[in-house]
Parts: C-alpha cells; sequence; structure tokens
C-alpha cells in the first residue's frame, strides 16, 4: 500500500491497515483464500476469454476483427478479475500471475483512445454516442472499475501503467462532467468510491470533488427507471442527504452508499452520515434477509417494502451481499460500532459465501431461502459480475480482520491470523489469532510484538453471544469494558502474553418479525455467525414442505465428515412429516374437515447455508414450519 493512502481517512474513528499487514494463516477462511488463488482466479480467466471480454478490447484495439460479445458492461469484469489479481499479488506474490496480468494490462492500453477514452462496447458499437445513455450505459460503472483496479495494481507491484491509463479516463471525466460543461450522473452508482480511492492514491483533489459531484447531481428525478420502479431504482428520487430509505436496486444503492461514506470519510459532512445511519437502520430492521441477503424482489432486483421477505422469490443477489459489506466496513470505521461488524460477520458467511461452490468453479447469481429444486450454480453466468466480484472481495479479506488507531488495536473477525500494525509514533503491534471458528468460539490471541508501553486491545463481542468472558495468560481479566460491542482491554502488554476469549456456541432457533409474512410461524436454526438449511439429499424420500420441526426438543451440533466434501459441524434436530392425505385433487379444503393431520417423526439435518446447492440439484429450506400441536 502506498505511503500516500495513509494520510487520507480524516474522519475516521478507526484505519484500515495495509492488506499485507493481516496474513490469514490457516483455518475456514484461509481455505477459502487458497482456493480462489489456486482455482477461481484461472477458472475466470478462462471464463473471461470464452465470454468474450478479452476479445472485446482487441477487438477495440484494433488487435482483431469481429462483433462485440455480451452487455455492455463487459469490460468491468475484466477490471474486477485484475483486482482481485492485484490483492493476491500483495499478499502472495507470484511472477507467472504477475505476467499473466501484466499482459491483460497491456490490452486494456492498447484499446484506450487517444483522448482517455476507455470503453469496449462503445467504441465498437456505438463510436458517436458516448455519455448518450448514463442510465444503463455503464460507462462511469466500468471506468469506476477500472480505477479501483489500477490503484490496487500500483499498490501491489508499484507499477503504473493501469494507474496511468485510469487517470488518463478519470481526467476525461472530469473535464466532461462538471457545473460548466454538462450534468449527469451514473445510472449505476460505482465510479464515486473508485473516485476517492483514487484521490487518496494520488493526492488529486480533483478526484475527490468529481466524486463529490456525481453524489451530488443524485436526486433530480431524471433516471427513468426500470418496469415498476421509476427513479429510485437509481437511487434519484431524493437528494443523497434527504434519502432515509433503502430503496431500487440492492447493489446500486449499496455501492452508493459506499462512496458516500467514503465522501463523508474525508470531508466529515455531518448531512452525509445522517443519511447513511438512517439508511442502515431501515435496511436491517425491515429489508435484511436472515442470511444477510438483499433485495427482494425480482423486478429491478430491488429492495421491496418494510417485511417483504419472501424466501423462495427473493433476489439476494451475490453482488448486493458484497456491496453491502463495502458499506458497513465504511460505517464501521467511522462509528467504531460493532453493529457494523455484525453484518460483515453475517454477509460473509452466509449471503456472499453461498454464491460461491465449494469446488471454486461455479456460482450462483441469486441466493434464495427456499428452493423447490432445480436452482443450481452455474460455470460462468451471462451476466457475470459476481464471480470477479467474490473474487476480488476473497482475495483482500484479510483487511476485514482488524483495524488500528493511535491508541490500540481493533479485532473485528476471527480466524487463525497473523496482524501487525503501528500505533502512535511509529510503536509496533504484532498479534496472532488461533482458533477454530465458526466451528468452535474459543479464540486464542498471542501478543508476538509490543514495546512494552500500555495500549488497548479491543475484541468485538458479536451480537449472537451473550455470556462471551475473556481471560489473560491464564487468568479472568479485570475490569475489562465494554465500548459499542467491543471487549476493551488495556494494558502494558509483554511480549508472550495471551488473550483467551471464549464465545461459548450453541445452536438456537430464532424467529422473525411477525410482519414478515412469508415466514409467520416458523424458525430458522443457527450456531454461531452461520445461519442453517436443510436440503432435500439428507431427508430421503420426504418433501421438504410437508416437514415440521419441534422447537421443544433439543439441537444438538455434531461434526461431519460425510455430508459434503468438506467437514462442517451440522445440526440435528427433531420434527415431523405431515401427511398430504386427504388433499389429492384438492388445491383448499375447510378447516372443519381436517380430522388430525397424519405426522411421521423424522430426524432433521441442518448444514450450513453456504454449502447448499453442492450435491447437484437440491430442494432447500431455511425457514421451517412450526410443528402443529
Amino acid at each position: 500500500m502506498s505511503e500516500a493512502t495513509n494520510v487520507y481517512f480524516a474522519y475516521a474513528r478507526w484505519r484500515q491497515l495495509p492488506l499485507n499487514s493481516v496474513s490469514l494463516t490457516g483455518g475456514f477462511w484461509a481455505e477459502w483464500q487458497n482456493l480462489n488463488r489456486r482455482t477461481t482466479l484461472q477458472h475466470g480467466y478462462q471464463m473471461l476469454e470464452k465470454a468474450g471480454n478479452f476479445d472485446n478490447l482487441r477487438i477495440a484495439a484494433g488487435q482483431k476483427e469481429g462483433q462485440f460479445r455480451g452487455p455492455a458492461f463487459q469490460d468491468s469484469d475484466i477490471y474486477k478479475w485484475l483486482e482481485a489479481v492485484a490483492y493476491e499479488l500483495m499478499t502472495h506474490p507470484d511472477p507467472a500471475l504477475q505476467r499473466q496480468a501484466d499482459e491483460v494490462i497491456e490490452l486494456i492500453a492498447a484499446a484506450q483512445q487517444d483522448d482517455g477514452y476507455l470503453n469496449s462496447y462503445y467504441t465498437i458499437v456505438e463510436p458517436d454516442r458516448r455519455w448518450s445513455d448514463l442510465d444503463f450505459g455503464h460507462e462511469l460503472y466500468c471506468a469506476g472499475h477500472l480505477i479501483e483496479a489500477a490503484v490496487a495494481y500500483t499498490r501491489a507491484t508499484g507499477t503504473t501503467q493501469l494507474l496511468n491509463v485510469a487517470t488518463r479516463f478519470a481526467d476525461l471525466i472530469a473535464d466532461t462532467f462538471n457545473p460548466q460543461a454538462r450534468e449527469g450522473a451514473p445510472g449505476h452508482p460505482e465510479i464515486e468510491m473508485a473516485l476517492v480511492e483514487l484521490y487518496r492514491e494520488t493526492g488529486n483533489r480533483r478526484y475527490l470533488d468529481l466524486a463529490a459531484y456525481f453524489i451530488d447531481q443524485r436526486g433530480k428525478n431524471k433516471m427513468r427507471g426500470l418496469g415498476w420502479l421509476k427513479a429510485e431504482y437509481h437511487q434519484d428520487r431524493v437528494p443523497v442527504r434527504q434519502q432515509d430509505v433503502v430503496e431500487g436496486h440492492a447493489v446500486r444503492a449499496m455501492y452508493l452508499n459506499a462512496g458516500v461514506t467514503d465522501l463523508y470519510l474525508e470531508t466529515g459532512e455531518q448531512a452525509l452520515l445522517d443519511a447513511m445511519k438512517k439508511q442502515w437502520r431501515d435496511m436491517v430492521t425491515g429489508k435484511m434477509f436472515l442470511t444477510g441477503g438483499l433485495g427482494s424482489r425480482y423486478e429491478g432486483e430491488a429492495f421491496g417494502d418494510p417485511y417483504e421477505l419472501p424466501s423462495d422469490q427473493c433476489y439476494c443477489e451475490t453482488c448486493a451481499a458484497i456491496g453491502s459489506i463495502f458499506w458497513n466496513w465504511r460505517m464501521l470505521q467511522v462509528t467504531g460500532d460493532s453493529r457494523y461488524a455484525d453484518v460483515i460477520e453475517r454477509q460473509l458467511y452466509n449471503g456472499m459465501l453461498s454464491g460461491l461452490a465449494l469446488d471454486g468453479k461455479h456460482f450462483f447469481y441469486m441466493n434464495p431461502l427456499l428452493s423447490r429444486g432445480g436452482y443450481e450454480r452455474q460455470e460462468w453466468l451471462g451476466c457475470a459480475c459476481c464471480p470477479p466480484n467474490l473474487m476480488r472481495l476473497l482475495a483482500s479479506l484479510g483487511k476485514y480482520f482488524a483495524t488500528h488507531d493511535e491508541s490500540g488495536v481493533q479485532v473485528h473477525l476471527y480466524n487463525n491470523a497473523a496482524i501487525s500494525a503501528e500505533l502512535a509514533s511509529g510503536r509496533p503491534v504484532a498479534l496472532s489469532l488461533q482458533t477454530d471458528y465458526p466451528w468452535e468460539g474459543n479464540i486464542r490471541i498471542q501478543v508476538d510484538k509490543t514495546d512494552g508501553a500500555p495500549w488497548q486491545l479491543c475484541l468485538r463481542r458479536p451480537a449472537w453471544s451473550s455470556n462471551a468472558t475473556v481471560s489473560i495468560n491464564g487468568q479472568p481479566a479485570e475490569a475489562t469494558t465494554m465500548d459499542a460491542g467491543y471487549i476493551v482491554l488495556e494494558r502494558a502488554w509483554q511480549p508472550g502474553d495471551v488473550i483467551e476469549l471464549a464465545l461459548p456456541m450453541e445452536p438456537v432457533l430464532v424467529m422473525a418479525h411477525p410482519r414478515v409474512d412469508s415466514v409467520r410461524d416458523s424458525v430458522a436454526i443457527e450456531r454461531g455467525p452461520l445461519v442453517y438449511c436443510l436440503e432435500a439429499r439428507d431427508h430421503a424420500n420426504v418433501n421438504l414442505l410437508d416437514v415440521r420441526l419441534d422447537e421443544t426438543a433439543p439441537l444438538e451440533a455434531i461434526r461431519r465428515d460425510d455430508l459434503l466434501p468438506v467437514s462442517i459441524v451440522a445440526v440435528q434436530a427433531s420434527g415431523v412429516v405431515e401427511s398430504e392425505n386427504g388433499w389429492s385433487g384438492k388445491l383448499y379444503r375447510r378447516l372443519n374437515e381436517q380430522n388430525g393431520v397424519p405426522r411421521q417423526p423424522i430426524q432433521i439435518t441442518a448444514i450450513p447455508y453456504y454449502a447448499w446447492g453442492n450435491r447437484g440439484e437440491n430442494a432447500m429450506r431455511v425457514w421451517i414450519p412450526r410443528a402443529r400441536r
């Protein structure tokens, strides 16, 4: 990470550590990172070639003849893949991977036009219609992903070829969109947070001002929307500072809010933060699924009304969960409030991770909480925004585990890890974490480096944990305090000190707000940060729609190595299967026609939601009706 990045985030309570300062050394997330590094990145490269993304750039560069293939935003998938590669090179230098990426960068540079413009669709298909469709043309969206990839690649390798391409394009955009030239804002937000990051990398205030300009352009009710959704589809119904609900296209909303929060981090404008807090509250109290999924409606991939959370017809796009992680990460840095880390954890383990198969080569675009079968991950997608988004998040995952400030280090997520930081006046701190999280809740933290002066270690107590305990060097920690969901430990630490955080982890049943009509009188199973589900494969000859859970029976967590290609902790419960006798040929009947419902006992096996759909087409459900009495 470049030196310039430590200058900014002027209004952050806690500051992000350089990516190479946090290494996931084993355990759950390291295994997913290894899969991403070994398999998913190269699979993505092959699919980008197969889908025509690279050929589009070759045609735009004059290196090949042919027709444009795919949606107008095809370039963005290449940029996200490059960003993922950059993060891998930061933490695991690989000359072969870098050579592969450098070849792609050469191609991108060749496709750039003399004035700095870069978009293969408009260069090939509509060369005279630049900026003619800001609502759906995705030019600024693609530019944003280019900028993010360029900044990441420069920080990873020190080379500036891609950054030079991106800054030339950003300068053209700044010349095109400003009060003296033309109004306009991207129909799909993304460039806002990219421009703020370019400002952080270069120190050029022009890019921060351009991000603010695009944000200020919203709320004019000019964008044409989609279907029944009007300007709200694009977050153009009201100005950003006046918006108090999340609405419209879920991914667009999350990306915009991440950019708005970035702008607050650099300017400290209170109206921006106030609007973000209101929208966040609206989201988590009425519009977020148990898995952390976002987007209730197929049409417009959009948020619905409060409590409109259908299990089977929800959208819950993988990119929406990822976008929310981006936003909540920024809100966490602003506030130091564990509520935002709780959402990050929920979405990482559930709504995001379900988007990638255990083989690293198949993907979900939508992530329903109920499937009657026939829905399975695909090798690639016609709209392939989600696969490279998963790649860049997994490659950069370490940065979400800890932050620092002048007084100490804050740990937000738990995994085997090595963390290094500098406190005030360059004081060095190094920690190592050992845990079997999320399967077990015991976390061992060792102080590996410190200078002997006092500093604070803040450990997040997850919202699901009500009885956490802490010990230091084998003795119960005394005089611990809580601050916004964090256990605060302050002392003159010594190398070799060991902190043990115990988060007892038992399976529990949860219920939804009574206004969530789609799952009324149903329960779901959670254990620690994981949401669980039932799959038909584990319940032979049973229709999952006939299963009822006995809430009076105990839940039992059992390590299972035989259910999936990986070891998991499953949860066993008891329930019944209600017979359909008497319903033949009938869709409805009078209540008094039913004299008792025949039922058979059944043992219910629940697996982590993220792992469903890895055994072929398979019915699945998260919410289980309670057994009638």
